[in-house]
C-alpha cells in the first residue's frame, strides 16, 4: 500500500507500481518474485477494498488514505 500511496494518483497502472521493484529488491533480498508479490498484494488490496481494477493492468483507489 505503501507504494501505491507514494504514487499520489487516484488511477495508477500496473508499470507503475513495478518502478518500485527495485527498492523493493533492497527491502526484500531473499524475495526473488518481486513482480509476482506485486500483483499478488494489488489482489490483498482489491479484496480488502483499498482499490479496484478497471482493466487489465489499471487500478484505481476507492478512497485517498
Amino acid at each position: 500500500m505503501k507504494c501505491v500511496e507514494a504514487l499520489g494518483r487516484k488511477e495508477f497502472e500496473l508499470s507503475d507500481v513495478y518502478a518500485f521493484e527495485d527498492e523493493l529488491r533492497v527491502l526484500y533480498p531473499n524475495n526473488n518474485h518481486i513482480k509476482q508479490k506485486i500483483r499478488q498484494q494489488l489482489q490483498v488490496l482489491r479484496n480488502q477494498g483499498y482499490l479496484d481494477f478497471t482493466s487489465r493492468g489499471h487500478y484505481r483507489l476507492r478512497s485517498t488514505y
